[in-house]
């Protein structure tokens, strides 16, 4: 097997198409690093690679769920470690910085989720149980982003599940990389104008049919229902704002999401940073890429 490469950025980088790119040259196979990409018919709201696309490079990890169940790092982890025995030349990319880092540093001893507890956390409103949190896990408290609900419900899922803390059971990650991790970054304006750009082609595809067809589904997993732009469009669906309200909704939430994941790679330590200016194309972007991987 080839030296894995891994590329991660922000949403609406360009890290899928350079992956595919790479994949084309280096008769390469994708392992999608990203925890919606995984659910069927999620498909304009994640930007799934097209079906041609999907045809000519191999893509694992894509439309392996049906939204009524349920992923998470560890079963990514598990998941990546049957098939990649299998893979010449494995390229990981995507934007989940939670399941690189359980791939790179491991998962701690933390137990795997309990469907009934889990749907238990999942009817309790988020302050209650942030408070919980608090009371028997400072640590983890002190540091998780307690706006983030799915994070918040597995923290004290394992918490009930162990009567320990949380923190205790958790990987210690140190945030190091391999020198063959690449981080793709575009100027803020770039990376503004790509989003704004990318919600727009998604809701002209048709992002609110789907959602309406799959409306119930998502309704039905909370951690399906946090994908950017599904979540938005039910609320529009529910009448709590109109059509272009939704739209800049979409942009705004996938603009915070962006700056949440810059900040979560940049703390890595030994990747490589790849700066790609405006309208650079991909074949260029994918040949520095490779240079600096050889």
């Amino acid at each position: 097997m080839g030296a894995p490469v891994f590329i991660a950025g922000p949403t609406a980088s360009g890290k899928s198409a350079v992956a595919y790119e790479i994949a084309q040259r280096l008769n390469g196979e994708i392992i999608s690093v990203d925890s919606m990409q995984v659910y069927r018919g999620l498909d304009l709201g994640t930007a799934k690679p097209t079906v041609e696309e999907r045809a000519r490079v191999l893509h694992h990890h894509i439309d392996i769920l049906k939204l009524s169940e349920s992923f998470d790092a560890a079963r990514f982890v598990a998941r990546t470690k049957t098939i990649i025995k299998k893979i010449k030349q494995p390229i990981f990319c995507g934007g989940t910085g939670l399941y690189f880092s359980a791939w790179l540093e491991g998962l701690g001893e933390a137990p795997q989720a309990n469907a009934t507890l889990r749907a238990e956390l999942e009817e309790e409103d988020l302050e209650t149980l942030v408070t919980e949190l608090l009371e028997h896990d400072p640590a983890t408290h002190a540091t998780i982003d307690r706006k983030n609900r799915r994070r918040v419900v597995r923290a004290v899922e394992v918490i009930r599940l162990t009567g320990k803390p949380y923190s205790e059971q958790r990987a210690e990650w140190t945030g190091q990389v391999p020198p063959n991790f690449f981080l793709l970054e575009r100027s803020r304006v770039d990376l503004r104008q790509r989003i704004n750009t990318r919600v727009d082609v998604m809701f002209a595809a048709g992002l609110v049919a789907e959602t309406c067809s799959l409306r119930s589904a998502l309704e039905g997993n909370p951690v399906a229902q946090q994908a950017l732009g599904y979540r938005q469009v039910i609320g529009h669906l529910k009448g709590e704002q109109g059509l272009p309200e939704t739209v800049a909704l979409v942009k705004s939430r996938t603009w915070q999401f962006a700056r949440r994941q810059m900040t979560w790679f940049r703390k890595l330590q030994g990747s490589h940073t790849l700066a790609i200016p405006a309208n650079e194309p991909v074949a260029e972007t994918a040949q520095r890429l490779i240079e600096q991987h050889t």
